[in-house]
């Protein structure tokens, strides 16, 4: 993820806001497993950094809720929002991430970009023409993000059956049964949850 940042923050700009926007917007991608189409939709109005809350209205089956942030995620995103201000005062979009012409971002562009971006990291296959070809999408970010989060509780030493509710609210879940398919069988997520069911295995067996 920190040579994802580094590229993007490189991205050629006329303004030099380009870098910026790209960096903190995926950034908070990895911090808050938001999904893409809400980060974009995000207004100015929706973002609290005081409160350190952000607003998500009206995403997947017309949910909307009230997403809390980290400290360091508040820091970046003021980083952002001072930077944006100054190099593109004149704008009039409400959008919190904008583009060099000041307008809010959109998908297919930043999609393409992100794709751009996989590829100078090493992420992605060089194809030829103008395909993406496969490799990483921005939505994979919010599936790390879920996955990350059982880590750090397996890690914490936390019951994750009783906080897993708490990931699916956060995520925007109508069931939490959806959440499980955002969780990545990676080897160390394995390796801490059969570590946990052996533990338990031994203290019945004591």
């Amino acid at each position: 993820m920190q040579l994802l940042l580094a590229a993007a923050a490189q991205l050629p700009s006329s303004k030099g806001l380009r870098g910026a926007t790209y960096a903190t917007l995926i950034g908070l991608l990895a911090a808050t497993g938001l999904r893409p189409g809400e980060a974009l939709a995000l207004d100015r109005s929706d973002v609290d950094l005081q409160s350190g809350i952000l607003t998500i209205r009206q995403s997947k089956f017309g949910k909307s809720r009230l997403v809390p942030v980290t400290v360091s995620t508040c820091a970046a995103l003021e980083c952002y929002r001072r930077r944006r201000n100054e190099l593109a005062a004149q704008t009039q979009s409400e959008a919190f991430f904008i583009s060099e012409r000041g307008t809010r971002l959109k998908g297919c562009t930043v999609r393409r970009t992100f794709a751009k971006l996989t590829r100078t990291v090493g992420l992605r296959a060089v194809v030829e023409g103008r395909r993406s070809g496969r490799g990483p999408r921005l939505q994979d970010i919010r599936h790390s993000f879920a996955t990350r989060t059982l880590i750090d509780w397996y890690k914490a030493g936390l019951e994750v059956a009783v906080e897993w509710p708490k990931l699916a609210t956060y995520l925007g879940h109508v069931d939490v049964g959806h959440t499980y398919w955002y969780i990545e069988a990676i080897p160390e997520l394995l390796q801490l949850a059969a570590e946990r069911l052996g533990t338990r295995v031994q203290g019945h067996r004591i």
